[in-house]
């Protein structure tokens, strides 16, 4: 069966060859009575897949991360009764640490 591309035969030129006559591009054949449809294909066979033990491992990882929230509660709640009771600390070298260790993973 021929490679067709927008009614063109494979065995047909997209464009003007050389030494054709003028830059004229090569005319629009689709409606061409010898451009017909080729009937549909037999059906193939249907495509087989089989995963790997390590892809059905990260699936159901990957279930278990979209199933957890997105926000710790009970850590929020802590933080937040730290807070409100003026005893939360704030570890200005960790905070230091870890913006250095972002702006290194930005280069």
């Amino acid at each position: 069966m021929p490679d067709k591309i927008s009614g063109y035969k494979a065995t047909q030129p997209l464009a003007p060859l050389k030494g054709a006559k003028g830059n004229a591009p090569v005319a629009d054949q689709s409606s061409d009575a010898s451009v017909s449809s080729a009937p549909a294909a037999a059906p193939q066979a249907s495509d087989h897949v089989t995963l790997t033990d390590s892809a059905r491992s990260l699936q159901k990882i990957e279930e278990a991360i979209a199933k957890a929230p997105v926000v710790d509660t009970a850590k929020v709640a802590t933080i937040k009764q730290a807070v409100s009771s003026g005893t939360y600390q704030i570890d200005s070298g960790r905070v230091a640490d870890k913006l250095l260790q972002f702006e290194r993973g930005l280069k």
